[in-house]
């Protein structure tokens, strides 16, 4: 079998916070593959494991226990695997879009793209390039010149999305992106990352729980106190 026929794999993941009788366990025994193209959601209450099961496998958050492997390379075995540059694998394989956003304020759209590329090596040129491509792909080639400040929130929200997927990453994660935006936005946004998994080949996985959005996803991964409790494939329910 060809090792990256996923682009995602995660075995017994777990992560317990402090020690002894003070130790918390905010997730256990997590498994599930993710192929290329697919948009799967991670569904659950707050306080539930969804973020940690997300930074676990973002390379942010060290696991205690368990495997992670990202395009055929094994990043976790009970802790970082040896050997890994983790601020390499994110910069070359992951793509991270977060609840708020987070553009430079002092930078335009266009700039907010480009500097995710020229941290990663591209010449100032061929970054202005990319960023301009990828905005008017958004369409967001008439604000490349603006500030956050002049965006709406969903078009701060496509320009985090063009700097997510500025270095072409094999996985995309997503933080509840759609939590401060309005029905409409929200699902624009969901459309347009179902339309970029399948496009860019991408794994998209996506912290909500944002009902609204569900039947976007491909499959759904329900999370509760820790676990994954029930999985559902919406391509086979349609």
């Amino acid at each position: 079998m060809d090792k990256t026929m996923y682009a995602i794999e995660v075995d017994n993941l777990t992560k317990i916070y402090g020690k002894g009788e003070t130790s918390v366990t905010a997730l256990q025994d997590a498994r599930f593959k993710v192929r290329p193209g697919e948009l799967v959601a991670i569904l659950g209450p707050s306080g539930s494991g969804k973020t940690t099961l997300l930074t676990c496998i973002g390379l942010i958050n060290e696991p205690t226990h368990g495997t992670v492997v990202i395009d055929g390379t094994t990043v976790a075995d009970d802790g970082w695997h040896s050997g890994i540059d983790l601020k390499r694998m994110r910069r070359e394989k992951l793509g991270f879009i977060f609840q708020a956003h987070n553009l430079i304020p002092f930078l335009t759209a266009q700039e907010n793209v480009m500097i995710a590329l020229e941290i990663n090596g591209l010449t100032r040129t061929d970054a202005k390039k990319r960023a301009v491509e990828l905005l008017n792909a958004l369409n967001l080639g008439h604000r490349i010149n603006n500030y956050p400040t002049a965006l709406s929130g969903g078009e701060s929200q496509r320009v985090a999305i063009a700097r997510a997927l500025a270095n072409r990453p094999k996985v995309i994660l997503a933080d509840e992106p759609t939590a401060a935006l309005d029905t409409e936005n929200g699902k624009n946004v969901m459309d347009l990352l179902k339309k970029l998994a399948v496009e860019n080949h991408s794994a998209i996985m996506v912290v909500t729980h944002d009902h609204r959005m569900v039947e976007n996803f491909d499959r759904i991964l329900e999370v509760s106190d820790g676990r994954i409790t029930a999985e559902k494939n919406n391509r086979e329910a349609g």
